[in-house]
C-alpha cells in the first residue's frame, strides 16, 4: 500500500468548475498575509501536472488550485489525476505531462532502476502516509515493532514502498524479518484487520482512525513527526514535484513560479479550518467521505505531514533511499545524487 498506489487513488470523473475555482480563490486569499505582491497573470500555455490522487498527498496542490494560487503566479495548471504515483511518473517520462507530483520512493525507483532522466525540485510532504496498527484483539499482546516476530502483518502488496519501510523498521528495532509473515490483503485490509484476520496491518487514513476507534493499538505512526524522529531518525521526504531534466533551462521561470505557488499553499493550509481544507478538493474526489471527519484528519496531521518550506531536505531523502535498499527495491550501490535539483528552491 504505497501512498501513491492505484488502490488509494480517488480520481475525479469531471473537471473542476470555474465557479469552485474562483470561490476557493477568495477563501485562500483571505488567509494569506496581506500585502503580498503577485506577478501579473500571463496568458501562457496550459501546464499539465500529474499526481497520484491520494487525498492527503494532494492537500497542498488542491489548496493551490482551488485558491487560485497558481493563477496568481501567472500559471494555467491543469491536474491530471492518475491512479497511483507510478502512473504519474510514467506520464512524465513518456511526455504526456509537464510535471509529476509523486512520493520520493517512486522518483528514486524511476531514476535508479529505469534510468529516467528526471529532476525533483520542490517538496510538499515530509512523511509517508501510513501507520502500523494492531488488530483490536492483539492490542494487548503486541506493543512494539519487535513484537511483530511470529505475527502476520497485512499489507496491500509485496515489494511496495510501505512494505520496504516496514522491513526497515524491523531492522531498526533489531527484529528478525524472516520471522514475520506478510499477508497481501489488497483493498480489504481494513476489514481484515478489524476482524482480526491479521495481527497487524499497514493502514492509511481514514483507516487508521477507524482501527483506533475499534480498539487497535498504533505501534508506529509515520504521519507523526515525533514518532518519525524516534523510529526513522527524522523526516522522511515524501511528496514532491519532478520535471524532465532536459527541459529545466527552458522551464526555469515557470518552475520558480510553480514552486512559489506551492509554498503559498503550504502557508495557507496552516490557517484553514478542516471544513475549508476538505472543500478545496473536487467533489468527485470526496464523494462518499465524511467531510467533517476528513477535515479533522487533515487538521490532526498537517503540522507533521506538510513542511513549512518547499526546500529539498537531502538528509531526509537519504533516509528514504536507505529504506528502499533494505527493502530490496533498489540496489545497495544505487546513487540518487543527480536526482535533486536545488537550484529552484534551495537545499
Amino acid at each position: 500500500m504505497g501512498c501513491c498506489d492505484e488502490t488509494t487513488a480517488r480520481v475525479p470523473d469531471t473537471d473542476v468548475s470555474r465557479r469552485s475555482l474562483f470561490k476557493g480563490a477568495g477563501l485562500i486569499a483571505s488567509v494569506l498575509s496581506a500585502g503580498q505582491a503577485a506577478p501579473a497573470i500571463a496568458q501562457g500555455r496550459q501546464i499539465k501536472l500529474a499526481y497520484c490522487s491520494q487525498l492527503l498527498c494532494g492537500v497542498p496542490y488542491e489548496v493551490a488550485r482551488s485558491g487560485g494560487l497558481f493563477k496568481a503566479r501567472g500559471l494555467d495548471v491543469q491536474f491530471v489525476y492518475t491512479r497511483g504515483g507510478t502512473a504519474a511518473m510514467q506520464a512524465l517520462v513518456g511526455g504526456a505531462v509537464d510535471y509529476a507530483a509523486t512520493s520520493l520512493d517512486v522518483a528514486i525507483q524511476a531514476y535508479a532502476n529505469v534510468g529516467a532522466d528526471i529532476r525533483r525540485f520542490a517538496v510538499t510532504g515530509r512523511l509517508p502516509l501510513f501507520a502500523i496498527a494492531t488488530a483490536p484483539r492483539t492490542a494487548d499482546k503486541i506493543t512494539t515493532i519487535k513484537d511483530l516476530e511470529g505475527r502476520t502483518v497485512g499489507i496491500n502488496a509485496l515489494g511496495t514502498a510501505d512494505h520496504a519501510l516496514t522491513l526497515y523498521l524491523l531492522k531498526q528495532a533489531g527484529a528478525d524479518a524472516r520471522k514475520v509473515q506478510f499477508a497481501t490483503m489488497g483493498v480489504n485490509l481494513l476489514e481484515a484487520l478489524r476482524q482480526g484476520q491479521v495481527d497487524v496491518g499497514l493502514v492509511q487514513e481514514p483507516a487508521l482512525t477507524l482501527v483506533k476507534r475499534a480498539g487497535g493499538r498504533v505501534l508506529m505512526n509515520a504521519m507523526d513527526l515525533e514518532q518519525a524522529k524516534s523510529h526513522l531518525g527524522g523526516s522522511f521526504e515524501f511528496m514532491g514535484v519532478a520535471v524532465r531534466a532536459k527541459e529545466i533551462e527552458q522551464r526555469k521561470p515557470e518552475m520558480i513560479e510553480l514552486t512559489q505557488a506551492l509554498a503559498d499553499a503550504l502557508k495557507a493550509l496552516r490557517e484553514m479550518s478542516g471544513e475549508q481544507l476538505s472543500a478545496a478538493f473536487p467533489k468527485e474526489m470526496t464523494t462518499g467521505l465524511d467531510l467533517k471527519e476528513f477535515g479533522e484528519i487533515i487538521l490532526a496531521h498537517r503540522e507533521s505531514l506538510y513542511p513549512r518550506s518547499v526546500t529539498i531536505d537531502l538528509d531526509s531523502a537519504r533516509r528514504v533511499q536507505q529504506s528502499l535498499i533494505v527493502g530490496g527495491l533498489i540496489k545497495p550501490d544505487a546513487s540518487i545524487s543527480g536526482l535533486h535539483d536545488t537550484s529552484i528552491a534551495g537545499g
